[in-house]
Formats: C-alpha cells, sequence, structure tokens
C-alpha cells in the first residue's frame, strides 16, 4: 500500500480552539470550544497526479495532469457517528488536445486519528473525459466517512481540567492547561481528519515529492 505523506496545515493542526476571554481583573475564564466534526483537507504531496508518455518520469514525457481542488465538505450527527461528505473537483490538462479520451484516476478518503493513525481508508474513481480537441476537463468526486461519536469525546475529567475557573491569585491562574502532557495526549486522541488524495505508487509519490 502506497504510504500517506502526512502534511498537517497550520489551520488543521489545532482541532480545537481556545479562546480566552478577559472579563476583568478578577476573572479569567479559559474557554475551549471544540468542533466534533473531523477537518477536511489534502494530504501533503497526493494533491496532483502527473501521467507519462512510456516509463520515464521526466518533464519532456508529462502525458496529463490532474489536481484536486474545491473541496467542501458537510457535516452531519447521528446518534453514534458525526458523517463527513465531502465533494471536490478534479482538474485535468493534457499535452495533446487530439481525440476524444476518457482517464480514470483512483482517489483515497483516509480517516486520521491523532495526527498519523489510520482508522479507515477508501477507494474511488473519478473519471475524467476530454472532449475531442480540448486539452482540459474537470470531473466531480465525492467521498463519505464517519467518526465515531465515543471516539471524538474528550473524557469529562480532562475537560473539566481545561475549563475549571481561574481566578487571580490562584496557584495555578496563568497555568495553560494544554502545558499538561496529560491533556495534550487526550485531545490529540479525540481529533479526526479526513485526508483525500490521489492513490499513488511509489514513483509517482516520490516524483511529487521531488518536484
Amino acid at each position: 500500500m502506497t504510504r500517506l505523506a502526512l502534511r498537517r496545515p497550520a489551520t488543521l493542526a489545532l482541532v480545537l480552539l481556545p479562546v480566552l476571554l478577559l472579563a476583568g481583573c478578577e476573572r479569567n475564564p479559559l474557554i475551549v470550544k471544540r468542533s466534533s466534526c473531523p477537518a477536511v483537507a489534502v494530504a501533503a504531496y497526493t494533491g496532483d497526479v502527473t501521467l507519462f508518455r512510456g516509463n520515464t518520469p521526466d518533464a519532456a514525457n508529462v502525458d496529463a495532469v490532474a489536481t484536486i481542488t474545491n473541496v467542501r465538505d458537510e457535516c452531519t450527527e447521528t446518534a453514534d457517528q458525526f458523517v463527513a461528505r465531502i465533494t471536490y473537483d478534479v482538474v485535468a490538462r493534457r499535452n495533446d488536445a487530439g481525440p476524444a479520451r476518457q482517464v480514470v484516476l483512483p482517489v483515497f478518503a483516509a480517516v486520521v486519528q491523532a495526527g498519523n493513525i489510520i482508522n479507515a481508508k477508501q477507494l474511488t474513481n473519478v473519471t475524467v473525459n476530454f472532449a475531442a480537441g480540448q486539452d482540459r476537463a474537470v470531473a466531480q468526486g465525492t467521498a463519505t466517512a464517519a467518526v465515531s461519536r465515543t471516539a471524538a469525546a474528550v473524557p469529562q475529567a480532562i475537560l473539566d481540567k481545561i475549563n475549571r475557573k481561574r481566578t487571580a491569585g490562584m496557584a495555578d491562574a496563568a497555568t495553560d492547561p494544554m502545558a499538561d502532557p496529560e491533556v495534550r495526549a487526550a485531545l490529540r486522541a479525540a481529533s479526526f481528519e479526513v485526508l483525500i488524495g490521489f492513490q499513488l505508487d511509489d514513483r509517482a509519490l516520490a516524483y511529487n515529492i521531488a518536484k
């Protein structure tokens, strides 16, 4: 199986968003707002794929290039799951605008827990249809991923530790609860992403990393 190269963008790395609300000298509560719906992103180095003529993967032999873009997601809740329904576009270009042509590209959607544990993975095919004489085509793809509500829940003891009221003069009033390794580990374990990308073989992945 092709190894996923995971890069966590800054906007996705913080699944919980601490908001410090200042309301006078004697009150300084730390309130954590957290979404249990999985964040959705394109996995690093898998957002585009290059097809080559022959077996030489270099610029002179490029046949076509496709890119995943315009990723959208909608999260719904059921009694026991958070379900992400994802749509995206695949924009493709070919070097020779010749006869009509169809290109089938495999795309994965992986549910990733704690940044590096793949809980589930599905493969679907996106079919790109080039019209005769056209060098550009756009196709749409979809994916669905589910996360257990139980797995995405932060233990109440951890939430109590984070949200405990702190006032001036307390020994730990200025201590960030996120500095506690137990808190960080619990929040990380309850954090999920859905990463999508082209299913690449080792050669295609190496080409994307090198370019």
